[in-house]
């Protein structure tokens, strides 16, 4: 393709030759200055996106971000030029290829591969001092000059840092390319340097292991909610510490990711230092020509590690589903630590605290202790014996030594002093022996609320008298499971082994839950709590108070045992 006429015509000073290539953001012609000699790309934003709202002024911006860049590795901008509908963009020429060409084509050495992210994350560093984020690294924008030299390119989707944007265009596109882009970039969020060091930590994986961090064989949209929602596959093949810093690189949360380009490129050059050698920077042939003071002294970190390791790494198929080799890695280089405590004790703990939870919830006793106070029969049985109730029937409540005149009466269902259900008669007057009989219907909704055993009470009053009451054991006819203490306390329970097995998912897969000393126990608590009353429920046990505190507090210590031990197991296989 040749290029446009209109293009010849803004550009008189440069001869202008084939396209050599072309992105989302413009297409990409060859050209060389008249006068100088010099070889140039012309990048050229096509008609029709010029016209749509906006991209005019991304590219615009991309041209004014380019020119104030001034670095060994980043592709520098000659000349910008608009001309009617035309905007574009002379730049240096890079003959090299791509580090995506390379790694097709050629392989890559593991030290090759870090020597490349270095060059990557200075140039990176570069661009973030001057408020500037790439927004779109990927293995094609990282191009190689014929000396070898590798260059970042195409910051057309680049973001001054000061206006607090996020990736989401006007129209509510989401812009940068799916397999490598950070989880708060898909999901819109306001972006840092971090998002850059995401794109780039899943460049340096993809150079070490051939493979994505996600599988990518399910499209983009998938690839996308991977990265907002599952953590990366840890890295295989690939030895400590330079698999630590790797995964560090690709935290989800921000916390536990490098913040920026220079202190992912400090533990990368000491990682590399430690698995390949010292000089290994030299030997990868490629060249590195600008490092900050703190990259450099990091370069002469511990050395004597296997230097003869330089495995050629090439692009391989993505498989699908869980890498079988995975293990847990360290987010970060190994340091001189006290010794990790054995994680034995803490799951010790954690099961015997289980199997005191699970003893006080099926030794509970089957009815609570209530005090014959007045002489009262429900549904026929007399108090304060257990007395079974059908809640979807009148219940007939009949009593003696009453006294004279009106009587209010009411039946009561509760659970440790909740109250779950009440139903009041209407006023009876006794017989000249103080005797009374009268019915209550409970709320219909009741027989979704009450399963198992509950406490009852009847009480009757008189105006201004004090109440008469006598408590006893309700034993409901409905099925436990199709009541709200039933199946509410299972849904509960089981939320909450949930909610505490991805916190521990998290520690396992080498990442920090930061509430788990505080989230667990209270976990154990609901789990404790839970698990009792279904238990009560399934057994007619009447729920007892001093059970469930009892349950309440074994589920917190062996819920929060559990999280010591977890990271504790975790800190342990990472150090062996």
């Amino acid at each position: 393709m040749t290029a446009p006429a209109a293009m010849a015509a803004a550009l008189p000073q440069y001869t202008i030759g084939e396209k050599i290539g072309s992105g989302g953001m413009g297409v990409v012609f060859a050209g060389t200055h008249r006068s100088l000699g010099r070889q140039v790309a012309i990048k050229q934003l096509p008609a029709d996106m010029a016209d749509r709202a906006g991209v005019s002024e991304q590219f615009d911006r991309e041209a004014r971000v380019l020119a104030s860049l001034d670095h060994p590795h980043i592709v520098p901008v000659y000349d910008y030029v608009q001309s009617g509908r035309d905007n574009l963009l002379v730049m240096e020429r890079l003959d090299g290829g791509t580090v995506y060409d390379r790694v097709q084509f050629e392989g890559v050495t593991g030290e090759q591969a870090c020597a490349i992210t270095l060059a990557m994350l200075a140039g990176l560093h570069a661009a973030h001092r001057a408020g500037i984020l790439h927004l779109d690294v990927k293995p094609k924008n990282l191009l190689f000059t014929t000396q070898g030299v590798m260059k970042v390119a195409d910051f057309g989707i680049a973001q001054v840092i000061s206006e607090g944007a996020t990736l989401v265009t006007h129209g509510g596109e989401v812009l940068g390319t799916p397999a490598y882009i950070a989880p708060e970039q898909a999901m819109g969020n306001a972006l840092s340097p971090a998002a850059d060091v995401y794109s780039a930590g899943t460049v340096l994986y993809e150079l070490l292991s051939g493979e994505l961090p996600f599988d990518n064989t399910r499209g983009a949209i998938s690839m996308m909610r991977q990265h907002m929602f599952t953590d990366p596959r840890p890295i295989h093949g690939v030895p400590m510490p330079l698999a630590g810093v790797v995964m560090r690189s690709l935290a989800r949360e921000l916390p536990d990711r490098y913040r920026e380009a220079e202190s992912f490129a400090t533990d990368l050059a000491a990682a590399a230092t430690a698995v390949y050698g010292a000089g290994w920077l030299e030997r990868s042939g490629v060249p590195v020509l600008h490092l900050t003071p703190r990259v450099m002294a990091s370069l002469a970190g511990p050395s004597g590690a296997r230097a003869d390791e330089r495995t050629v790494v090439t692009a391989k198929p993505r498989v699908a589903g869980p890498d079988p080799t995975r293990a847990d890695l360290d987010p970060r280089p190994p340091q001189p630590a006290p010794p990790t405590p054995s994680a034995l004790v803490p799951k010790l703990v954690a099961v015997a605290a289980l199997i005191v939870l699970v003893a006080l919830a099926f030794l509970a006793p089957l009815k609570l202790p209530h005090a014959a106070v007045v002489n009262v029969t429900v549904g026929g049985t007399p108090t304060p014996d257990p007395i079974p109730v059908d809640l979807t029937k009148p219940i007939t409540i009949t009593g003696d030594g009453v006294g004279q005149g009106p009587v209010n009466v009411t039946l009561e269902l509760s659970a440790v002093g909740v109250p779950l259900a009440t139903a009041d008669s209407a006023a009876v007057t006794p017989d000249k022996n103080g005797h009374f009989s009268t019915d209550v219907k409970m709320p219909s909704l009741s027989r979704w609320i009450v399963g198992g055993a509950v406490t009852g009470e009847v009480r009757w009053t008189r105006p201004g008298q004090d109440p008469v009451v006598q408590s006893f054991t309700a034993l409901t006819d409905q099925a436990p499971m199709a009541s709200a203490m039933g199946a509410g306390s299972l849904l509960l329970a089981l939320f909450a082994l949930a909610y505490l097995e991805s916190g521990l998912r998290t520690v396992r897969n080498g990442h920090r839950w930061r509430s788990g000393r505080f989230g667990g126990p209270v976990l154990g608590v609901l789990f404790g709590l839970s698990f009792w009353l279904l238990i009560s429920v399934l057994n007619s046990y009447e729920p007892s108070l001093l059970v469930g505190l009892g349950c309440a507090l074994a589920g917190a210590v062996s819920a929060g045992f559990v999280v010591l031990a977890t990271e504790r197991s975790a800190r342990l296989r990472r150090r062996g």
